[in-house]
């Protein structure tokens, strides 16, 4: 399994969900459903980019992946040189002097998340894929599968996409990085998917992991091209679902 990934990986994209946040009334609950979250890195990423700003939200998250070893390390939330062996570089590289203070409490070289990002998250083994996830879960405001999906096969990683999208509310979000874009923009295109045109741009190009392999390794991300006809749907990382749609499919 590959775990490559770092704290505040695409900062245009947390930055966009930190902007679609502030639209929740004040001291309502936020729920998160973070997808293939691996050892955690994101999920804190998240917590700290939405709580920094809107301490007054109850942000809840499941934090789910198939390996129980991953989620293990999510939930010590201790990262030192053997996160880092297991990542396979250092995971703080993004990180000012001020982030790594505010993130975190340390001893020498290893870093505990802070306690107040610690709450509100259920840590629990699952497959993306599973249709019963809605059932495990229940709906979500924001739904997030990064850098998982382009994993897979073609038709497996539309298949999970597809089951996913069922767990995003009424007007909920989804947050869809790290796949392959043909089979994004065909189920966003089908489902009715509202691509969110703000950052578009910024966040198609904030990933450094996989915008810089482009085009040497199979998982790197092409440039983004307006002239192509679907380019407002094939370079948005970020969806609304539109209410009458998720009313449309509950009809069916």
């Amino acid at each position: 399994m590959y775990f490559g990934t770092m704290f505040l990986r695409n900062r245009p994209a947390l930055e966009l969900m930190r902007r679609v946040t502030r639209e929740r009334a004040q001291g309502s609950t936020l729920k998160v459903a973070v997808l293939g979250c691996s050892v955690g890195v994101e999920v804190y990423s998240i917590l700290w980019t939405l709580r920094s700003d809107r301490p007054d939200l109850n942000v809840v998250v499941h934090a789910v992946d198939i390996s129980r070893e991953v989620l293990d390390v999510g939930e010590r939330g201790v990262y030192g040189p053997q996160t880092v062996e297991m990542v396979g570089f250092s995971i703080f590289d993004r990180l000012t002097a001020t982030e790594m203070r505010e993130m975190f409490d340390w001893e020498g070289d290893r870093g505990r998340v802070k306690s107040w990002l610690r709450e509100g998250i259920t840590w629990q083994v699952g497959d993306a894929s599973d249709p019963k996830l809605i059932t495990t879960l229940g709906s979500q405001d924001f739904v997030v599968a990064s850098n998982f999906l382009c994993h897979m096969d073609t038709a497996s990683a539309e298949r999970c996409l597809r089951n996913l999208a069922q767990l995003a509310n009424p007007a909920g979000y989804v947050f869809i990085s790290g796949v392959d874009l043909d089979v994004r923009t065909r189920v966003a295109l089908d489902l009715g998917w509202e691509p969110v045109s703000e950052l578009r741009e910024e966040s198609h190009d904030g990933d450094p992991l996989v915008r810089a392999d482009w085009p040497l390794q199979w998982w790197g991300l092409e440039p983004l091209d307006p002239s192509r006809p679907d380019w407002q749907t094939r370079y948005a990382s970020v969806f609304r679902i539109a209410d009458e749609q998720k009313a449309s499919r509950a009809a069916v």
